[in-house]
């Protein structure tokens, strides 16, 4: 298993929005009440993932890698080399100077494809992010998990992840 980053190019972010991007966020449709794609077509849904995560790349803040099954040395995401079985995505949230906190790794996305979970492969999708944490001096590492995600939640307590907030939320017109 290899962790390559994604680069901002559009055959890779294609690729990766295809292969792993559309099947994370279906599986979180099967398991979390709230989180639901547009109903439009798989392909227009791709189009503007494509369009928003290459705009995300070129952030320098901004980070994803994606686990490839191959055993080559040299593997090229946007030509289709290799598997891909999961991904990490994170943020730096850099703590303005009147807050005494210091910087963040935000985890905004991990995934492992369902014939890869327990093979270890999430324990190193968090190193490369903690890897990431150490080169931008970022001493904590925050992220949002749905409370229906069972399986999230565990991962992250075995981690050492606690609950620090609660996130709220109400319909405009219910207020």
């Amino acid at each position: 298993m290899k962790l390559r980053r994604l680069p901002a190019e559009e055959d890779a972010a294609r690729r990766f929005s295809e292969e792993l991007w559309l099947p994370y966020n279906r599986d979180l449709e099967a398991v979390v009440a709230d989180h639901a794609l547009v109903d439009a077509p798989d392909e227009a849904i791709i189009d503007e993932e494509v369009e928003f995560r290459l705009g995300r790349l070129e952030e320098e803040s901004y980070r994803l890698w994606v686990a490839v099954d191959d055993a080559a040395e040299e593997v090229d995401l946007a030509a289709g080399d290799g598997e891909l079985v999961g991904f990490v995505a994170t943020s730096v949230d850099e703590a303005p100077s009147v807050f005494d906190r210091p910087d963040r790794l935000v985890v905004g996305d991990i995934y492992v494809r369902e014939s890869s979970r327990g093979s270890g492969l999430a324990r190193d999708l968090m190193a490369r992010a903690k890897r990431r944490a150490a080169e931008t001096d970022c001493g904590e590492f925050v992220l949002d998990v749905d409370v229906d995600n069972e399986r999230a939640l565990a991962f992250y307590e075995k981690m050492g992840f606690e609950t620090l907030r609660r996130r709220m939320r109400v319909a405009v017109d219910e207020l």
